[in-house]
């Protein structure tokens, strides 16, 4: 949780100062808890009491505040489960696999070289493709949390070059609701306008065969045959005639990845902006617009990067957008958390003013909760850090944040997508017995 790590989209931040008395005060604190325990120290650190010693520590060299967990979580077992502890199910817009068949594509090729710099110890050379393949990314998200439903996506790239195409995300959805019942994976369908006439040709395909949940886009992403520096949603050549396309075929969901802007190849990091999300939002009142990472940008120089005086930076520039565009919260516009929470929840102050941010410009409701598993695991410890997560009284009064309150954290975790993609209240996973046969079917079908 504390290790300076990356993606295929963003550098590691370095560790600053605080990180580092973090870091000390887990280790030393866990030497003794995983003795009392019989646990060796990584096992300790595993559990939920070692989550809990670690959000302790993050909050108390923070100046307290921000994370709401009790003393005795970190000792007890069934304290643990009990702060942790969720009102209802959980809804993880953004995961992600790859196929272990395209190891050798130039996206993997990228991607892996970025992996490295998670873990170098996980992500040892050469990595091997099948810790990133269907069946462990099922593992990580249905079997190693409390995840009831998973949307699946994949990073851009023409068909062939990348890691996942369009009918392995509808495949994976497929073979999972055969096993574990309709409704547990929703699928993207990635679509590049800039391509040209022929890709949004494809799109009516696509809905009909496909039947994605939503399109997911990169403006940022930019054709290695014809680059021309991305493009925008607002623009008249490419982004509004998709707008147009989107509107008249369905669904009308657009999933903009918005922020976390490199280095990945073939990318315009200048339109991964979210400037155009306002003037695009106002302009199809009738299409949902998914801000994915809510335009987040981590600072390389590992300070805190995204605070409330820099409107031209990170989250603060789609606050900008929605505002100069009339664009008002509780409209069309949703903001996504996949790996925005993951590289602020150790800098809560920051994570503070980009949630409070968030709650004041899009609202309550247009939250939503995504993780980019399987590129950091198991999501449950993210999912834990949320649910205790906490604005604190200061932070409220001098910035009119609101609170976060529990009913606030369930609506972030699941209901706020429910209502997006119109689904009922999923169960919470009591039963994986399905487990096991859908990952030998996805490891034959998608390999």
């Amino acid at each position: 949780m504390l290790a300076p790590r990356s993606s295929d989209e963003y550098q590691p931040q370095p560790l600053r100062r605080i990180d580092r008395l973090v870091i000390d005060t887990v280790e030393t604190d866990a030497v003794s808890a995983s003795a009392r325990h019989g646990l060796a120290m990584d096992r300790y650190l595993a559990t939920r009491m070692g989550t809990a010693a670690t959000l302790r520590a993050i909050d108390a060299a923070h100046g307290g505040g921000f994370y709401d967990v009790d003393a005795e979580a970190e000792a007890d077992p069934v304290a643990a489960d009990a702060a942790f502890a969720g009102l209802g199910p959980v809804i993880d817009v953004q995961t992600h696999l790859v196929r272990p068949s395209r190891s050798a594509t130039a996206g993997a090729a990228a991607l892996n070289g970025f992996l490295r710099m998670v873990d170098p110890d996980r992500w040892s050379d050469p990595i091997d493709p099948e810790l990133l393949a269907a069946p462990a990314w099922a593992g990580c998200v249905f079997g190693g949390s409390e995840t009831s439903v998973a949307l699946l996506t994949s990073p851009p790239g023409r068909p062939g070059d990348g890691v996942l195409d369009n009918a392995d995300i509808a495949a994976a959805r497929e073979i999972v609701d055969r096993y574990a019942g309709t409704g547990r994976v929703l699928a993207h369908t990635i679509v590049h306008p800039n391509l040209g006439p022929d890709e949004l040709e494809r799109m009516v395909g696509w809905s009909a065969d496909l039947s994605p949940a939503a399109w997911k886009t990169y403006t940022l992403w930019d054709d290695p045959e014809h680059p021309t520096g991305g493009w925008f949603l607002d623009d008249d050549e490419v982004g509004m005639p998709f707008l147009e396309h989107v509107r008249s075929i369905g669904p009308r969901i657009v999933c903009a990845h918005k922020g976390i802007a490199g280095p990945i190849p073939s990318v315009a990091p200048a339109a991964s902006s979210p400037r155009d999300i306002g003037p695009a939002a106002a302009a199809f009142t009738d299409i949902d617009f998914v801000v994915y990472h809510s335009g987040y940008d981590p600072d390389p120089t590992g300070e805190e990067g995204d605070h409330i005086s820099a409107p031209h930076r990170g989250v603060s520039r789609l606050v900008t957008s929605l505002a100069d565009a009339g664009v008002r919260p509780g409209a069309n516009v949703w903001a996504e958390l996949g790996s925005t929470w993951f590289l602020m929840l150790r800098r809560p102050v920051e994570a503070a003013h980009v949630i409070g941010k968030l709650l004041l410009a899009v609202g309550p409701d247009r939250i939503l909760w995504g993780t980019d598993s399987v590129w950091y695991g198991p999501p449950q410890y993210l999912i834990d850090a949320f649910r205790t997560f906490r604005i604190p009284e200061w932070m409220q009064e001098q910035f009119g944040y609101p609170p976060i309150t529990p009913d606030l954290i369930d609506r972030i975790l699941c209901r706020n997508a429910m209502a997006l993609y119109g689904l009922a209240e999923p169960e919470k996973p009591s039963n994986l017995d399905w487990l096991a046969a859908a990952r030998a079917e996805l490891g034959i079908r998608l390999f």
